[in-house]
């Protein structure tokens, strides 16, 4: 059975790669950079899969880390959130799915997610938010997903994950819990293209 359900943030529960360019590009002009090209598609998929450090150590090099950081923190992420679109029917999908078993969020964000929670007040569906700030490892290592199920207090056994990279259903898989490949084709997962899927695919399970 299911009895809880994870989702990540980043292509699952929002379009966000727009803000997320938008915001890292921001922070390399002020570290006197050209903002990122989007034909960059190297740089691209960073901003959608990776953590902040992990971005900035990929673009700019150890030696410049901390005064990234430093300049990224000075920045209100909240100016970007309307670059952010939420994925078709998610909000109306989480309201029935909350009602029915708890929910969670696990994503490689850092504190922008409790802007963007505030924004759209996921507090009303998600019991449990976490980012990459709450442990030692973000994802593809397992230890969001497994804090995720001691907090849900469910088993890992009887959660799913929903995530749309790589890196997610790694993290599904060393953390021993089911992953669902959003609008992906991912090998030996199951795969959904809408939200309104999950549904169906809970009362299967």
């Amino acid at each position: 059975m299911v009895k809880g359900l994870i989702f990540d943030c980043d292509g699952v529960l929002f379009d966000s790669l727009q803000a997320n360019v938008a915001f890292y590009s921001t922070a390399l002009q002020q570290l006197g950079l050209p903002p990122i090209d989007n034909d960059d598609r190297e740089k691209i998929h960073l901003c959608h899969t990776v953590t902040t450090p992990e971005l900035f150590e990929a673009i700019l090099g150890p030696e410049r880390l901390e005064e990234a950081l430093l300049v990224s923190r000075s920045i209100d992420y909240t100016q970007f959130i309307p670059l952010m679109t939420p994925e078709p029917g998610i909000l109306e999908i989480l309201a029935e799915l909350s009602t029915r078993m708890p929910l969670a969020v696990a994503t490689n964000r850092g504190g922008s997610m409790y802007d963007i929670s505030r924004h759209y007040e996921l507090e009303r569906y998600f019991k449990v938010i976490l980012t990459c700030k709450d442990v030692k490892r973000g994802k593809p290592h397992p230890d969001m997903l497994l804090l995720a199920s001691e907090k849900l207090a469910v088993d890992p056994t009887e959660l799913l994950f929903i995530g749309d990279m790589d890196v997610d259903q790694e993290a599904a898989r060393r953390a021993n819990i089911r992953f669902v490949g959003y609008r992906g084709d991912f090998p030996e997962a199951m795969n959904i293209t809408s939200h309104a899927q999950l549904l169906g695919l809970i009362d299967q399970l």
